[in-house]
């Protein structure tokens, strides 16, 4: 059970590392450091719910609507370009009073952001539902069960890690040019994103 759930670790963990949607706004809400604890657990626990349903076969329901992940692909490009032309904007006015101070949008907001970058993402399905879903098939009873617990305890230690490790950053974002870069930056991403899940 121990190396099940060492894999499910290891394998998690190395699909959420990439950088993403939902990482780069983790990243940013880290570096305001308002509403981190919230965000964070928000991430982790529906990563956790995915993982879980992905372990225990998703696959039946993509099996009885397979337009599923097209419509979702559809979706979430969408909010990848729409939220990618906010972060544009937002460093061509360059108006960055709120971020030097610390200060974010509410801790709604923050969540419902949190909650599209998450469950409109094909890509988070592919990898929970799908990656880790197929992986887990290779063990049954106890072992299953620790695989899953190892891939939902990756989930926790990564996204409290970057929600937290953002502050290590703090000393880099204290002008609006640094904070303007970002901006760019978490754009270009989003926009890749959305090309790629339109195109791909």
């Amino acid at each position: 059970m121990i190396s099940a759930a060492v894999t499910g670790f290891a394998t998690a963990f190395a699909l959420i590392l990439a950088i993403g949607a939902q990482n780069a706004f983790v990243l940013r809400q880290g570096l305001l450091k308002t509403h981190v604890f919230p965000l964070a657990l928000f991430c982790a626990l529906s990563d956790a719910v995915l993982i879980i349903a992905g372990v225990w076969g998703f696959g039946a329901i993509v099996a009885l609507w397979p337009a599923l992940p097209t419509i979702m692909a559809y979706a979430g490009a969408a909010f990848l370009f729409c939220y990618g032309l906010m972060r544009f904007w937002a460093a061509y006015v360059g108006d960055y009073d709120m971020q030097l101070a610390g200060q974010s949008g509410t801790l709604a907001a923050t969540i419902a952001t949190a909650a599209a970058f998450t469950w409109l993402n094909p890509h988070v399905y592919l990898d929970t539902l799908g990656l880790i879903g197929a992986i887990s098939t290779q063990f049954e009873g106890a072992e299953k069960l620790g695989f899953g617990i190892g891939a939902v305890t990756s989930s926790f230690v990564f996204f409290f890690s970057l929600a937290y490790g953002a502050r290590l950053l703090a000393p880099l974002m204290r002008s609006a040019k640094a904070w303007r870069v970002l901006d760019v930056l978490i754009g270009i991403v989003m926009w890749a994103l959305a090309f790629k899940l339109l195109f791909s």
